[in-house]
């Protein structure tokens, strides 16, 4: 796959709500009521990202998760950064913020 230009990454992006882009990474904080679900999404997120053999930096504080995506291997972002945020999106619409 190849490596996204900044316009590109730009455009994709507009279709992601709550994932902002820094340099070559996208990342995106992602808040539950708790710690336990925290980690119940960090670990469907780590399900997923094993399958796609496409793994994102995971910070967890309490009750907050941030996922940073990007293709090491091709040095920025390609589009399975992109569709690797899609799924994570994907599996926190399952979770209760309240």
């Amino acid at each position: 796959m190849k490596k996204l230009t900044a316009p590109q990454s730009r455009s994709r992006l507009k279709k992601l709500p709550g994932w902002s882009m820094r340099s070559a990474t996208i990342r995106r904080k992602f808040v539950f009521k708790g710690f336990l679900d925290a980690v119940d999404f960090v670990n469907r997120v780590a399900k997923e990202a094993e399958k796609a053999n496409h793994h994102p930096d995971i910070d967890i504080r309490w009750n907050k998760v941030t996922l940073a995506l990007t293709t090491h291997d091709k040095g920025g972002l390609t589009g399975r950064d992109f569709s690797m945020a899609r799924k994570c999106d994907r599996i926190f619409v399952g979770f209760s913020t309240k």
